[in-house]
Protein backbone atom coordinates (compact mmCIF):
# COMPACT_ATOMS: atom_id res chain seq x y z
CA UNK A 1 0.00 0.00 0.00
CA UNK A 2 2.79 2.29 0.74
CA UNK A 3 4.73 1.71 -2.60
CA UNK A 4 1.09 2.32 -4.46
CA UNK A 5 1.11 5.57 -2.33
CA UNK A 6 4.74 6.45 -3.41
CA UNK A 7 3.80 5.51 -7.09
CA UNK A 8 0.72 8.17 -7.17
CA UNK A 9 2.75 10.88 -5.55
CA UNK A 10 5.24 10.37 -8.27
CA UNK A 11 2.79 10.47 -10.96
CA UNK A 12 1.29 13.91 -9.19
CA UNK A 13 4.67 15.05 -9.36
CA UNK A 14 4.79 14.63 -13.09
CA UNK A 15 1.20 15.76 -14.04
CA UNK A 16 1.77 18.90 -10.97
CA UNK A 17 2.85 20.86 -14.71
CA UNK A 18 -0.16 20.63 -16.28
CA UNK A 19 -2.23 20.43 -13.75
CA UNK A 20 -0.91 23.48 -12.63
CA UNK A 21 -1.13 25.17 -16.09
CA UNK A 22 -4.81 24.15 -16.54
CA UNK A 23 -5.98 26.22 -13.13
CA UNK A 24 -4.26 28.86 -13.94
CA UNK A 25 -4.45 29.44 -17.37
CA UNK A 26 -7.96 27.40 -18.43
CA UNK A 27 -10.26 27.01 -15.01
CA UNK A 28 -9.52 30.33 -13.33
CA UNK A 29 -10.12 32.26 -16.66
CA UNK A 30 -13.15 29.98 -17.52
CA UNK A 31 -15.05 30.76 -14.50
CA UNK A 32 -13.91 34.85 -14.29
CA UNK A 33 -14.94 35.96 -17.61
CA UNK A 34 -18.74 33.88 -16.97
CA UNK A 35 -18.54 36.33 -13.65
CA UNK A 36 -17.37 39.22 -15.32
CA UNK A 37 -19.85 39.02 -17.90
CA UNK A 38 -22.35 40.12 -15.15
CA UNK A 39 -20.41 42.81 -14.43
CA UNK A 40 -19.29 46.48 -15.84
CA UNK A 41 -16.07 45.98 -16.00
CA UNK A 42 -13.99 47.80 -17.31
CA UNK A 43 -10.12 46.96 -16.14
CA UNK A 44 -9.22 50.48 -14.34
CA UNK A 45 -12.29 50.25 -11.63
CA UNK A 46 -13.10 47.41 -9.69
CA UNK A 47 -16.49 45.19 -11.40
CA UNK A 48 -20.01 46.24 -10.52
CA UNK A 49 -22.72 43.90 -10.74
CA UNK A 50 -25.32 44.58 -13.53
CA UNK A 51 -26.53 41.19 -13.81
CA UNK A 52 -28.30 40.54 -16.85
CA UNK A 53 -27.58 44.12 -18.88
CA UNK A 54 -24.62 42.80 -20.81
CA UNK A 55 -26.65 40.13 -22.29
CA UNK A 56 -30.10 42.29 -22.75
CA UNK A 57 -27.43 44.97 -24.72
CA UNK A 58 -26.15 42.40 -26.94
CA UNK A 59 -29.51 41.41 -28.00
CA UNK A 60 -30.97 44.33 -28.11
CA UNK A 61 -28.68 47.55 -28.59
CA UNK A 62 -25.61 46.28 -30.48
CA UNK A 63 -26.07 46.28 -33.73
CA UNK A 64 -22.50 44.94 -34.55
CA UNK A 65 -23.00 42.06 -32.80
CA UNK A 66 -25.54 40.46 -35.21
CA UNK A 67 -23.86 42.00 -37.89
CA UNK A 68 -20.83 39.72 -37.14
CA UNK A 69 -22.21 37.02 -36.19
CA UNK A 70 -23.73 36.97 -39.71
CA UNK A 71 -20.93 37.26 -41.21
CA UNK A 72 -18.58 34.96 -39.25
CA UNK A 73 -21.25 32.44 -40.04
CA UNK A 74 -20.62 33.31 -43.63
CA UNK A 75 -17.35 32.44 -43.37
CA UNK A 76 -17.35 29.33 -41.72
CA UNK A 77 -19.60 28.12 -44.55
CA UNK A 78 -17.59 29.54 -47.08
CA UNK A 79 -13.83 28.42 -45.48
CA UNK A 80 -15.11 25.11 -43.88
CA UNK A 81 -16.17 23.26 -46.69
CA UNK A 82 -13.67 24.54 -49.37
CA UNK A 83 -10.90 23.50 -46.92
CA UNK A 84 -11.99 19.84 -46.22
CA UNK A 85 -12.57 19.50 -49.91
CA UNK A 86 -9.24 20.64 -50.89
CA UNK A 87 -7.61 18.46 -48.24
CA UNK A 88 -8.94 15.32 -49.04
CA UNK A 89 -8.61 15.59 -52.76
CA UNK A 90 -4.69 17.05 -52.25
CA UNK A 91 -4.93 13.26 -49.74
CA UNK A 92 -5.92 11.17 -52.67
CA UNK A 93 -3.61 12.28 -55.01
CA UNK A 94 -0.87 12.24 -52.47
CA UNK A 95 -1.84 8.64 -51.29
CA UNK A 96 0.29 6.89 -54.02
CA UNK A 97 3.50 5.35 -53.66
CA UNK A 98 5.37 7.04 -55.80
CA UNK A 99 9.03 8.96 -56.19
CA UNK A 100 9.65 11.63 -53.76
CA UNK A 101 6.00 11.38 -52.10
CA UNK A 102 7.62 12.55 -49.12
CA UNK A 103 8.84 16.10 -50.67
CA UNK A 104 5.12 16.25 -52.07
CA UNK A 105 3.42 15.87 -48.91
CA UNK A 106 5.87 17.86 -47.12
CA UNK A 107 5.61 20.63 -49.36
CA UNK A 108 2.10 20.72 -49.31
CA UNK A 109 1.76 20.75 -45.53
CA UNK A 110 3.93 23.91 -45.23
CA UNK A 111 1.64 26.44 -45.48
CA UNK A 112 -0.08 24.79 -42.34
CA UNK A 113 2.89 25.59 -40.24
CA UNK A 114 2.40 29.33 -40.09
CA UNK A 115 -0.75 28.51 -38.58
CA UNK A 116 -2.59 32.06 -38.70
CA UNK A 117 0.40 34.26 -38.46
CA UNK A 118 0.56 38.12 -38.91
CA UNK A 119 3.61 37.39 -41.62
CA UNK A 120 1.04 34.91 -43.55
CA UNK A 121 -1.63 37.87 -43.61
CA UNK A 122 0.56 40.30 -44.78
CA UNK A 123 1.79 38.16 -47.54
CA UNK A 124 -2.10 37.50 -48.70
CA UNK A 125 -3.09 40.96 -48.36
CA UNK A 126 0.16 41.87 -50.82
CA UNK A 127 -1.05 39.12 -53.23
CA UNK A 128 -4.94 40.43 -53.37
CA UNK A 129 -4.45 43.81 -52.99
CA UNK A 130 -5.49 46.45 -55.84
CA UNK A 131 -1.68 46.80 -57.42
CA UNK A 132 -0.94 43.29 -55.87
CA UNK A 133 0.55 40.30 -57.57
CA UNK A 134 -2.75 38.34 -58.78
CA UNK A 135 -4.23 41.32 -60.55
CA UNK A 136 -0.85 41.59 -62.20
CA UNK A 137 -1.11 38.04 -63.61
CA UNK A 138 -4.57 38.96 -64.83
CA UNK A 139 -3.35 42.14 -66.21
CA UNK A 140 -1.08 40.10 -68.18
CA UNK A 141 -4.18 37.97 -69.61
CA UNK A 142 -6.43 41.09 -70.60
CA UNK A 143 -8.63 40.94 -67.56
CA UNK A 144 -9.29 43.69 -65.40
CA UNK A 145 -9.33 42.48 -61.78
CA UNK A 146 -11.40 43.50 -59.01
CA UNK A 147 -10.68 44.51 -55.67
CA UNK A 148 -10.28 42.02 -53.42
CA UNK A 149 -10.06 43.62 -50.61
CA UNK A 150 -11.55 46.65 -51.05
CA UNK A 151 -14.66 45.88 -52.88
CA UNK A 152 -17.38 43.88 -50.17
CA UNK A 153 -18.72 41.69 -52.81
CA UNK A 154 -15.22 39.86 -52.75
CA UNK A 155 -12.88 40.92 -49.61
CA UNK A 156 -14.58 37.90 -47.31
CA UNK A 157 -14.32 35.29 -49.40
CA UNK A 158 -10.83 36.02 -50.31
CA UNK A 159 -9.77 36.02 -46.54
CA UNK A 160 -11.75 32.81 -46.73
CA UNK A 161 -8.98 31.68 -49.06
CA UNK A 162 -6.36 32.04 -46.93
CA UNK A 163 -7.80 29.69 -44.29
CA UNK A 164 -9.14 27.21 -47.41
CA UNK A 165 -4.93 27.23 -48.55
CA UNK A 166 -4.07 26.17 -44.82
CA UNK A 167 -5.51 22.54 -45.26
CA UNK A 168 -2.35 20.84 -43.95
CA UNK A 169 -3.59 19.42 -41.04
CA UNK A 170 -7.30 17.71 -42.04
CA UNK A 171 -5.22 16.72 -45.15
CA UNK A 172 -2.39 14.51 -42.99
CA UNK A 173 -5.74 13.38 -41.19
CA UNK A 174 -7.22 12.29 -44.19
CA UNK A 175 -3.98 10.32 -45.42
CA UNK A 176 -3.92 8.64 -42.14
CA UNK A 177 -7.31 7.74 -42.89
CA UNK A 178 -6.73 6.43 -46.56
CA UNK A 179 -4.22 4.52 -45.37
CA UNK A 180 -6.28 2.68 -43.20
CA UNK A 181 -8.97 1.60 -46.08
CA UNK A 182 -8.22 -2.05 -47.04
CA UNK A 183 -7.36 -2.51 -50.57
CA UNK A 184 -9.04 -6.08 -50.72
CA UNK A 185 -12.00 -3.98 -50.89
CA UNK A 186 -11.50 -1.89 -53.47
CA UNK A 187 -10.37 -4.46 -55.93
CA UNK A 188 -13.45 -6.46 -54.98
CA UNK A 189 -15.25 -3.23 -56.41
CA UNK A 190 -13.28 -3.05 -59.79
CA UNK A 191 -13.99 -6.57 -60.15
CA UNK A 192 -17.92 -6.36 -59.41
CA UNK A 193 -17.64 -3.81 -62.24
CA UNK A 194 -17.63 -0.20 -59.76
CA UNK A 195 -16.57 2.63 -61.27
CA UNK A 196 -14.01 5.38 -59.72
CA UNK A 197 -17.32 7.90 -58.41
CA UNK A 198 -18.92 4.64 -57.20
CA UNK A 199 -15.64 3.23 -55.23
CA UNK A 200 -15.16 6.69 -54.05
CA UNK A 201 -19.26 7.39 -52.40
CA UNK A 202 -19.61 3.27 -51.33
CA UNK A 203 -15.94 2.71 -49.48
CA UNK A 204 -13.68 5.90 -49.27
CA UNK A 205 -16.46 8.09 -47.70
CA UNK A 206 -18.01 5.65 -45.50
CA UNK A 207 -15.14 4.19 -44.59
CA UNK A 208 -13.08 7.74 -43.47
CA UNK A 209 -16.39 9.56 -41.98
CA UNK A 210 -14.68 9.46 -38.76
CA UNK A 211 -11.78 11.46 -39.70
CA UNK A 212 -14.45 13.64 -41.59
CA UNK A 213 -16.50 13.98 -38.53
CA UNK A 214 -13.22 14.97 -36.95
CA UNK A 215 -11.99 17.43 -39.24
CA UNK A 216 -15.26 19.04 -39.29
CA UNK A 217 -15.95 19.60 -35.71
CA UNK A 218 -12.13 20.73 -35.57
CA UNK A 219 -12.03 23.26 -38.40
CA UNK A 220 -15.86 24.57 -37.65
CA UNK A 221 -14.46 25.47 -33.84
CA UNK A 222 -11.62 27.33 -35.26
CA UNK A 223 -13.21 28.96 -38.10
CA UNK A 224 -15.57 30.35 -35.91
CA UNK A 225 -12.37 31.65 -33.41
CA UNK A 226 -10.67 33.28 -36.48
CA UNK A 227 -9.56 36.65 -35.85
CA UNK A 228 -5.66 37.07 -36.75
CA UNK A 229 -6.45 36.91 -40.79
CA UNK A 230 -9.34 39.46 -40.85
CA UNK A 231 -7.82 42.11 -38.55
CA UNK A 232 -4.63 42.45 -40.38
CA UNK A 233 -5.47 42.00 -43.90
CA UNK A 234 -9.02 44.24 -43.80
CA UNK A 235 -9.16 45.39 -39.95
CA UNK A 236 -12.65 44.16 -40.48
CA UNK A 237 -13.56 46.28 -43.51
CA UNK A 238 -15.32 47.40 -45.76
CA UNK A 239 -18.00 48.17 -44.24
CA UNK A 240 -17.77 45.56 -41.68
CA UNK A 241 -17.95 43.19 -44.38
CA UNK A 242 -14.88 41.05 -42.72
CA UNK A 243 -15.38 41.89 -39.35
CA UNK A 244 -15.59 38.79 -37.78
CA UNK A 245 -17.29 38.01 -34.19
CA UNK A 246 -13.42 37.67 -32.69
CA UNK A 247 -12.89 41.71 -33.99
CA UNK A 248 -16.08 42.54 -32.15
CA UNK A 249 -14.66 40.79 -28.96
CA UNK A 250 -11.51 42.45 -29.15
CA UNK A 251 -12.37 45.84 -29.57
CA UNK A 252 -14.67 45.29 -26.82
CA UNK A 253 -12.22 43.93 -24.56
CA UNK A 254 -8.71 45.84 -25.21
CA UNK A 255 -9.85 48.98 -27.63
CA UNK A 256 -12.87 50.27 -25.32
CA UNK A 257 -11.96 47.97 -22.11
CA UNK A 258 -15.46 47.07 -21.51
CA UNK A 259 -14.77 43.39 -20.33
CA UNK A 260 -17.66 42.48 -18.72
CA UNK A 261 -19.26 43.17 -21.96
CA UNK A 262 -16.31 41.17 -23.63
CA UNK A 263 -16.67 38.25 -21.56
CA UNK A 264 -20.90 38.44 -21.90
CA UNK A 265 -19.56 38.40 -25.81
CA UNK A 266 -17.17 35.00 -24.91
CA UNK A 267 -20.02 33.55 -23.49
CA UNK A 268 -22.30 33.64 -25.74
CA UNK A 269 -20.02 32.43 -28.63
CA UNK A 270 -19.12 29.31 -25.94
CA UNK A 271 -22.63 28.66 -26.02
CA UNK A 272 -23.29 28.83 -29.74
CA UNK A 273 -20.20 26.54 -30.64
CA UNK A 274 -21.45 23.66 -27.85
CA UNK A 275 -24.84 24.63 -29.76
CA UNK A 276 -23.05 24.10 -33.37
CA UNK A 277 -20.75 20.58 -32.13
CA UNK A 278 -23.79 18.69 -30.37
CA UNK A 279 -25.97 19.35 -33.14
CA UNK A 280 -22.63 17.77 -35.06
CA UNK A 281 -22.34 14.98 -32.56
CA UNK A 282 -26.65 14.09 -32.94
CA UNK A 283 -26.05 13.92 -36.70
CA UNK A 284 -23.35 12.10 -36.96
CA UNK A 285 -24.95 8.96 -35.86
CA UNK A 286 -26.70 8.95 -39.93
CA UNK A 287 -23.98 8.94 -41.85
CA UNK A 288 -20.53 8.39 -40.16
CA UNK A 289 -19.11 4.74 -39.78
CA UNK A 290 -16.88 2.75 -38.49
CA UNK A 291 -14.94 -0.53 -39.96
CA UNK A 292 -16.13 -2.87 -36.99
CA UNK A 293 -19.74 -1.92 -37.17
CA UNK A 294 -22.16 -4.07 -38.32
CA UNK A 295 -23.37 -1.66 -40.93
Amino acid sequence: MSSLNKHNRVAYLYIAPWLIGFVCLTLVPFVSTLIFSFTDYSVLKPPRFVGLANYVKMFTEDDLFPKSLWVTTKYVVISVPLKLAFALLVAMVLNRNIKGIGIYRTLYYLPSIFGGSVALSILWRMLFMGDGLINRFLALAGILGPDWLGDQRYSLFTISLLQVWQFGSSMVLFLAGLKQVPEYLYEAARIDGAGKIRIFSSITLPLISPIIFFNLVMQTVNAFQTFTTAVVITGGGPLHSTYLYSILLYDNAFKYFKMGYASALAWVLFLILMAITTMLFKSSASWMHYMDSEN
